[in-house]
């Protein structure tokens, strides 16, 4: 039996299956494996003049960790990825609730069609139209000056983690509504029902049935809005006006401009292991929140 189940692959259905898995899992070593290891190969060797040289060293990690300039990067990264994250949650949670609960069956799709219109433009258009919106002469500072509320355009609505944050959680926004409004569709009514059938009030029904029930949709929210903020790298260029760099920046500055690939290599490497401890946090604490509640 052993040695049939160690020769399944030489079976027709297995060669078969094969033959099905082997274009994505030959694109997923070229595009994704084949970089990720060169860059952690060039984390632990030695810049050069305009080369690498082949001399393994962990230096690298130690200039990444002990800089204060990548450390406050790393920083900045991180608390502008769990705000966006925050944002986007707290304000996608009630849109999803409102689709899965208060629209009627035969509209919800032309709901989740409506919420899908963002992805109609590019990233970068959506980007450049907050920037528009919050810019010195944008639709903001135009509009408050024309109802003379403003003698001078206000500085401060652009350039700045706040006018990132907003821009970010408006482009992510989609990404957190469809996970939790899958969830929240799951739930079978008749929990519901059954809890305000024993005295349960509508917050404490929501509290206690649906919000747990539907806490795998807003952890798969989370990790779909906090994964790819961290990393951003044309918010904090337009928005920010290159004055707020992120880890993605100053990863760029490194790889291209200083032309230093194995610090930008170990700063890349650093942020992947920030994002992996704090996604499997999300999920160990998803877990234990769902056991606690069984």
């Amino acid at each position: 039996m052993d040695e049939g189940k160690g020769n399944r692959w030489l079976t027709p259905e297995g060669a078969s299956g094969l033959k099905l898995i082997s274009p994505p899992l030959i694109f997923a070593v070229l595009m994704l494996a084949a970089p990720l290891a060169t860059m952690a190969i060039f984390s632990v060797l030695t810049d050069g003049y305009l080369t690498i040289l082949p001399i393994l060293t962990l230096q690298n990690y130690i200039d990444t960790w002990s800089d204060v300039i990548y450390r406050s990067i790393m920083f900045r990264s991180l608390m502008v990825a769990v705000s966006v994250t925050a944002a986007t949650v707290i304000l996608a949670y009630p849109v999803a609730y409102f689709v899965s609960f208060h629209v009627a069956q035969d509209k919800k799709s032309l709901w989740l069609f409506l919420i899908t219109i963002p992805f109609w433009t590019s990233y970068l258009i959506r980007v450049f139209m907050w920037k528009v919106i919050l810019g010195y002469n944008g639709v903001i500072n135009s509009g408050l000056k024309a109802l003379h509320i403003i003698d001078q355009p206000l500085g401060w609505l652009n350039y700045n983690v706040g006018a990132m944050v907003l821009t970010l959680a408006h482009a992510y926004a989609p990404f957190a509504i469809l996970p939790i409004f899958v969830s929240l569709e799951k739930i079978e009514r008749a929990l519901l029902e059954a809890g305000q059938d024993l005295g349960e009030s509508r917050f404490l029904t929501f509290w206690r049935v649906t919000l747990p029930l539907s806490m795998p949709g807003v952890i798969a929210a989370v990790l779909i809005v906090f994964i790819p903020t961290i990393g951003d790298y044309v918010t904090p260029n337009l928005i920010g006006g290159g004055k707020i760099p992120m880890i993605a920046n100053a990863i760029e500055k490194l790889m291209l401009k200083a032309d230093n690939k194995p610090l930008g290599s170990a700063i890349a490497i650093s942020a992947m292991i920030i994002v992996g401890v704090v996604s499997l946090l999300f999920l160990f604490l998803n877990r234990r929140f769902m056991r606690g509640q069984r």
